[in-house]
């Protein structure tokens, strides 16, 4: 298919964020959908595109940049993007077709990963790369290390990018969703191999095609990394040469995948956020690209009340962007319809608005402050450089009954320290992170141990955006 034009999006030489090829900030504000659920499941056999496409105008309204999408959905076997494996499924093509060019007119960007692990692995029997369906395998234990396998993604991938990879509506590759030991008899060592394996096939062809490529990463589920301490999984996700920039999907056990509040699943968020940006390279942005109450949803049967996932929602994202990620994360749906609300889409457009007073082409921040564990009425995370910060404040004090955060109790004062930036002429401006709106701009000066970030009437949660004036 043919491009739009749609500038294309890559990493910042020497800065942990995005931007556009024609050199407009990108920020990465978006979530997880898929082809067979309710806002998109309309392009599939073209059964209601008009329904898709007021979907897909409605994000980038509540200022949505970039969602995240599996080629096939491999939990329903109309729905595999390949079957038999090397023949690839018309409506599903038809499908990606429409989408993109859907994105594209919209301005709406798309993280691809060709397969959905979980549902590969879950409903084996009936997937294309089974040697019962005429594939190359007799078990997934083996997808990452069969040469037969490889050869199948790598026809997959040469796909993907000869059919929709000339289009800036892509935002990058997720070369492997969720990459995991059990795909590979029970090892990550062939992990550095494999990504770059993939790697380079996809960068080449683009180069071939393109002239240039778009960035790539490769998932981890987040808890394999404390589930699995022996194992090399660090290496490989946060600092493979080959790759762009780095994600895990974070969901915190009992927390985030269970939240009985709305502050500790933010605290968990930030504080592995805040881990993570400090194990990749000082240039390479990290992002969450799923989160959510998984276990509750999906083991429990059950989803959150609205009001209360709108509040855990918007929490996590204001916690995953203060502790230096990209962006606000990518939430799981995990709802009844997979969906998000329309506080979420709310949030999102919040969230968007705050994004446009901080220059992050020119934002080469580091983690200057967490919270303590436990302690305090108020926990705080903050990034900086030289010239800027980004501070974001939560209440843990005013905690109610149903687990929300009391918008009536007394506001309160916090401070935060950002070490990092230079003596001179700072302005704060604060940020009200439910209304949308800057609540003050006050000019201060930093002195030689930097700032002390004042964040006055404290109800809640409150934004900080700080930069040094001219």
């Amino acid at each position: 298919m043919t491009s739009t034009g749609l500038p294309w999006v890559r990493v910042v030489p020497g800065v942990p964020a995005f931007e556009t090829e024609d050199g407009a900030p990108f920020v990465p504000i978006g979530h997880n959908d898929a082809l067979s659920w309710v806002d998109l499941s309309g392009l599939y056999r073209r059964r209601d595109v008009e329904s898709a496409a007021a979907n897909l105008c409605a994000l980038r309204h509540h200022g949505v940049t970039v969602v995240r999408m599996m080629l096939e959905c491999a939990h329903a076997r109309h729905r595999l993007l390949e079957s038999p494996v090397g023949r690839f499924n018309p409506h599903v093509v038809r499908f990606w077709d429409d989408l993109v060019g859907l994105a594209e007119s919209t301005g709406l960007r798309l993280l691809l990963t060709p397969f959905d692990t979980f549902w590969t692995w879950i409903r084996w029997r009936h997937h294309a790369y089974n040697v019962e369906n005429g594939g190359p395998l007799r078990s997934p234990h083996r997808l990452l290390v069969d040469p037969g396998a490889r050869a199948a993604i790598k026809n997959r991938l040469s796909f993907a990018v000869r059919r929709w990879g000339g289009s800036g509506a892509i935002f990058g590759w997720d070369l492997w969703n969720e990459i995991h030991p059990a795909m590979a008899e029970e090892s990550a060592d062939v992990f550095p191999a494999f990504i770059a394996d993939l790697s380079g096939h996809v960068r080449r062809l683009e180069l071939d095609l393109y002239g240039r490529s778009h960035p790539q990463t490769v998932s981890l589920f987040g808890p394999e990394l404390w589930w699995r301490p022996h194992m090399p999984l660090e290496d490989p996700i946060f600092r493979h040469p080959d790759l762009d920039f780095s994600t895990i999907h974070i969901y915190r056990e009992g927390t985030i995948d269970d939240p009985r509040d709305t502050v500790a699943p933010a605290l968990d968020m930030g504080s592995i956020t805040a881990d993570c940006v400090g194990k990749v390279p000082p240039d390479r942005p990290f992002l969450d690209t799923e989160h959510g109450p998984i276990h509750r949803f999906k083991d429990k049967k059950k989803a959150l009340p609205e009001p209360f996932d709108d509040e855990y929602f918007r929490h996590m994202q204001w916690a995953h962007l203060a502790a230096g990620g990209a962006g606000g994360g990518m939430r799981w749906p995990n709802r009844h319809p997979h969906r998000l609300t329309d506080g979420m889409r709310q949030a999102q457009a919040v969230l968007s608005a705050f994004c446009a007073l901080v220059d992050w082409q020119q934002f080469r921040r580091v983690v200057v402050h967490r919270p303590e564990p436990d302690t305090g009425a108020v926990a705080a995370f903050a990034t900086g450089d030289r010239h800027q910060a980004v501070v974001w404040a939560i209440r843990r004090d005013t905690i109610g009954p149903d687990g929300r955060l009391d918008a009536a109790a007394p506001p309160i004062e916090a401070q935060v320290l950002v070490p990092t930036l230079e003596p001179g002429r700072y302005r704060v401006r604060l940020f009200d992170t439910r209304a949308g709106v800057v609540v003050s701009s006050t000019d201060v000066t930093a002195g030689p141990d930097g700032l002390t970030v004042v964040l006055a009437g404290l109800r809640t949660d409150l934004a900080a955006a700080v930069a040094r004036l001219p």
